[in-house]
């Protein structure tokens, strides 16, 4: 960090943790501006980081899941995507700071396990598209997006028991109609298509 960019620096003066289980480190900071004023509560939070998979068939259609989202209150389209499952020699009892940040290896099999156990289908053809920090505003967990290419209908779902989707397939038509004013509404998910449109296609 260079002397000019100190000066943009928040100093974290105290922390106090909300809530600290298995799902989520929630936080109530305090801070000491750049200016030397203080800014309080600033909330933070930590979950698991996670992996999404843009995935296509071998028609070259998109396999989606539709689900419903609590946040906004309605079913939406989306990529398959799921939390990275750390050993709990690793991770403890409790989520921290420090123990979401999965290493790519880890993120890479979610990537595969997730794909497979929300819609049945597997790939031979994987590529890393980008890992970067899922909501860089208050939280320090990151998605790990891989794309999977010519996946092939394998096996059936395996969902968990509190998963209920449904698995569609889209053409590219269909899919830019759900981001364009439809009911594709995950920020990241839509990131990921166009990351795949950069480097894959």
């Amino acid at each position: 960090m260079t002397n000019f960019e100190k000066k943009l620096y928040w100093k974290l003066t105290n922390e106090e943790h909300i809530i600290q289980d298995q799902w989520i480190d929630f936080r109530r900071n305090e801070y000491e501006l750049p200016d030397g004023q203080t800014i309080s509560p600033v909330y933070n939070y930590s979950k698991h980081s996670f992996s999404l998979v843009i995935a296509t068939d071998k028609s070259g259609k998109f396999i989606c899941v539709r689900q419903y989202r609590h946040g906004i209150d309605e079913i939406t389209t989306e990529f398959p995507a799921g939390g990275i499952e750390y050993d709990p020699e690793h991770i403890g009892s409790s989520i921290t700071k420090e123990n979401i940040i999965a290493s790519e290896d880890d993120a890479f099999e979610a990537a595969k396990r997730e794909l497979r156990e929300e819609t049945g289908y597997t790939s031979d053809n994987w590529t890393h598209l980008l890992t970067i920090p899922a909501n860089a505003t208050i939280s320090n967990s990151n998605v790990h997006i891989y794309c999977a290419t010519d996946c092939t209908l394998s096996d059936s779902q395996e969902l968990d028991a509190t998963e209920f989707l449904n698995v569609v397939t889209l053409s590219e038509t269909e899919l830019l109609s759900a981001i364009n004013g439809g009911d594709f509404k995950q920020a990241l998910h839509v990131l990921a298509y166009y990351l795949f449109k950069d480097k894959i296609k």
